[in-house]
């Protein structure tokens, strides 16, 4: 039972690294190539239409995982000056109110968020005829992994409330 369990945390944090991590490594690469591409052709050959498709559909990708990562590290931007002069049981409850107000925004717009996005499935790009639910489906993934990690930090901070860990 305890190998399976073990197996099945290193399948798990396996998967998160590839969402996270190595899925927007690659489409960044494919992003910056493509745009060296499209620069060189613009300005020695012909210029080329598919690029500019490809570079805002890679940038979607980047900015969201991306974004999954950054939450991850806990390294996303934040404006803490009044957060950082509070004391520690006053910092708990401004992140229990974030924390939140963000799951219920989250909560609220995943359905309506993948039905569009599913909607969106017979729309293709122009060029490169990509389907858009493959291009903004990354934003359902978001939203999904968001509501799990904002969940754990609420749940977190509830433990410690309870237990008195101020």
């Amino acid at each position: 039972m305890g190998n399976t369990t073990n197996l099945n945390k290193k399948i798990f944090l396996f998967s998160l690294d590839v969402v996270e991590k190595y899925i927007p490594m690659v489409v960044f690469l494919v992003l910056f190539f493509t745009f060296i591409l499209q620069i060189f052709c613009r300005y020695f050959l012909v210029p080329l239409t598919w690029p500019l498709e490809l570079t805002l559909i890679c940038f979607l990708w980047v900015a969201l995982l991306g974004g999954l990562y950054a939450k991850r590290t806990d390294s996303h931007v934040a404006f803490t000056m009044v957060y950082d002069a509070v004391g520690p049981k006053a910092q708990l409850f401004m992140r229990l109110a974030g924390n939140c107000m963000l799951f219920t925004a989250f909560c609220i717009a995943l359905y309506p968020s993948y039905d569009y996005v599913i909607f969106m499935g017979f729309k293709k790009s122009n060029v490169l005829k990509i389907p858009m639910d493959f291009a903004f489906f990354p934003f359902v993934v978001f939203l999904v992994f968001m509501l799990g990690r904002i969940g754990r930090d609420l749940i977190d901070d509830l433990v410690g409330l309870f237990r008195g860990d101020l």
